[in-house]
């Protein structure tokens, strides 16, 4: 079952761009966004990557961290990120263990042909509680690109 708001999100470990260790841990003093979206450098991802970015400093404004991910492999994270120049990490999943224990595996049509790839979503989790579990405060799922970074940020301006 993936995980719904309230629940404990899945503890991650994976690395960045620039090939770091990364563990949402790392993070557990503040509420971290992170958006997940299908594949580094494709029309849809860059419009909501880039999107993220030109807002990157009014989201931090309000005490989040922002990160990205997606199944693609550190070396094609770090391409991503140095060609539109995002200031926050983005995380490698190329085993897909991260949004497999999300459940976000999902069939698609493409081009009229049935695969299976990654359901466009972004989870706002809490700051860790004193038994230090990082919840989910809010899920957008099946998310469309286009506005979605400016949604999230009114969302998190209302808080």
């Amino acid at each position: 079952m993936p995980p719904t708001e309230n629940d404990i999100f899945p503890p991650i470990q994976t690395h960045d761009q620039n090939n770091n260790p990364i563990a949402l841990t790392d993070y557990a003093k503040t509420p971290i966004l992170l958006f997940i979206y299908p594949r580094a450098d494709t029309s849809g991802c860059t419009l909501e990557a880039c999107a993220f970015r030109d807002l990157y400093a009014e989201i931090r404004a309000t005490g989040t961290t922002l990160l990205g991910l997606s199944r693609d492999t550190v070396k094609a994270q770090k391409k991503f990120a140095d060609k539109f120049s995002f200031p926050y990490p983005l995380l490698a999943d190329p085993d897909e263990t991260i949004v497999n224990a999300l459940g976000l595996i999902k069939p698609k049509n493409m081009y009229g042909k049935l695969v299976k790839g990654v359901e466009r979503t972004t989870y706002l989790i809490a700051p860790a509680d004193p038994e230090g579990h990082q919840r989910i405060q809010k899920i957008w799922s099946k998310v469309k690109p286009e506005g979605h970074a400016e949604e999230v940020l009114a969302y998190l301006k209302s808080l």
